[in-house]
């Protein structure tokens, strides 16, 4: 083949048949790559017996998700569900992160249960006197696992170990999920403790009448017994990476704060009605893309290849 009876490629020939290869692949990847979820906030809304969703920069998706409540305390979320302890009603309902019910009565619990949290296909609920076990799917597994407290508002699980917030007794104690005594007064010395969370090997609490967030070891040391403070009634609280959510039941109001303790919107959502219990979401990153861009990169340098090919 004579090469030089080929005509020389226009300029910008290979720019666009790039940007061409590019444009598909891109369209590949919005058709295998799936959607990435938004971070999401559920909080209930004591007063006004509902759940509210918000976006977590606050904006709002539905102030009313679930509405019709009975006294709700605690809400904790697993997959696409999500369980709430009506304190009034006695009973931990089941519900769908959009808003559908599954089972308003999921469990019976004479107690008035407060405090929830969830560990794979185990519910762990506080009430007035201790700590409840139930399944997802509403059985029994052990109604008093843990007995003797007074007021069980909040409970973080971490592997095998439950951290439960004793609130007249001013503790933060720590059990096993089969419901042995590690330590009943781990921390002490707390004002009225309700929420709690747990990240890596650290604690985080509200203190409703000391209007603070402490933080502690989950060995029991104490960190920064004031990390947070100036707060107006500070009840539910959740960890996401390095913030923290709190809700603040006497001024209706959610505040993100970071692990360190600076303030990010101590007013990130407003306008609340009584907001106890709180859980945050946060989806995995979406994977696939890697692979696109990667074979977009072989495309482009075949494409290259071909192009210089054909030049005389």
């Amino acid at each position: 083949m004579n090469h030089k009876n080929i005509p020389p490629l226009a300029d910008g020939t290979f720019r666009l048949s790039a940007m061409s290869i590019m444009a598909l692949v891109l369209s590949a990847g919005a058709a295998l790559t799936p959607a990435t979820a938004r971070g999401q906030i559920f909080v209930v809304n004591f007063s006004g017996n509902t759940i509210g969703e918000y976006n977590l920069d606050g904006t709002t998706v539905n102030a009313s998700l679930v509405s019709g409540l009975n006294g709700p305390w605690g809400v904790a979320v697993s997959g696409s569900d999500l369980f709430v302890a009506n304190a009034y009603a006695d009973v931990i309902g089941e519900y769908t992160t959009s808003g559908a019910t599954v089972n308003a009565a999921l469990v019976s619990d004479s107690s008035s249960p407060i405090g929830i949290a969830v560990s794979g296909s185990d519910l762990f609920v506080g009430n007035t006197g201790g700590i409840g076990e139930y399944t997802t799917s509403g059985g029994w597994v052990n109604a008093s696992l843990v007995s003797g407290l007074d007021f069980a508002r909040g409970i973080a699980v971490s592997g095998s170990d439950l951290f439960v917030t004793n609130e007249r007794g001013g503790t933060i104690g720590e059990y096993t999920t089969s419901g042995a005594t590690v330590n009943a007064s781990l921390v002490s010395g707390l004002d009225l403790a309700s929420g709690i969370a747990v990240s890596g090997s650290d604690l985080f609490v509200a203190n409703y009448s000391g209007n603070t967030i402490g933080e502690y070891t989950t060995s029991g040391a104490t960190v920064n017994a004031s990390l947070v403070s100036g707060l107006n009634g500070p009840w539910g609280i959740a960890v996401s990476g390095s913030d923290l959510f709190v809700t603040s039941a006497s001024d209706g109001t959610i505040g993100e704060y970071t692990t360190s303790g600076a303030t990010v919107n101590a007013a990130l959502i407003s306008g609340l009605n009584d907001p106890f219990g709180i859980a945050v979401v946060v989806p995995e990153p979406a994977t696939g893309s890697l692979l696109l861009i990667t074979g977009l990169g072989m495309l482009m340098r075949r494409s290259r290849r071909a192009a210089v090919r054909a030049m005389p």
